[in-house]
């Protein structure tokens, strides 16, 4: 499995407190979740045949995590079709976003943003 880049980790962790004001991350999470359970075991078959870096699954989990579960799943599709064999490559980082309020767990799920 391919190292997530650095902006898709992170240290934070999940508060009891702030469970009320996760609800809304539920879904990216879920999505996250799945994610996550097919690097750790699929994406290995596949080996590290990717042209971009990150990888596409790692591209993916980015994206998710930085625009939601509909909008990152697009953005994850649209870069799954620009991954073929006779793609140029190179770097492909995620498109941050401008608004992104939320920290990031060391397994890369997304939790509220501590107050403190």
């Amino acid at each position: 499995m391919s190292e997530l880049p650095s902006y898709a980790r992170g240290v934070a962790h999940f508060d009891a407190a702030d469970s009320l004001r996760a609800v809304p991350l539920v879904p990216r999470n879920l999505v996250l979740g799945f994610l996550q359970g097919y690097r750790a075991t699929i994406s290995h078959l596949y080996g590290d045949v990717c042209r971009y870096y990150p990888s596409c699954s790692a591209y993916a989990v980015g994206a998710v995590q930085q625009h939601g579960a509909v909008k990152g799943a697009a953005l994850a599709a649209r870069r799954l079709g620009r991954c073929h064999p006779w793609a140029d490559g190179g770097v492909d980082d995620v498109p941050a976003h401008e608004d992104f309020r939320f920290d990031l767990t060391r397994h890369g799920f997304v939790v509220p943003l501590r107050k403190d």
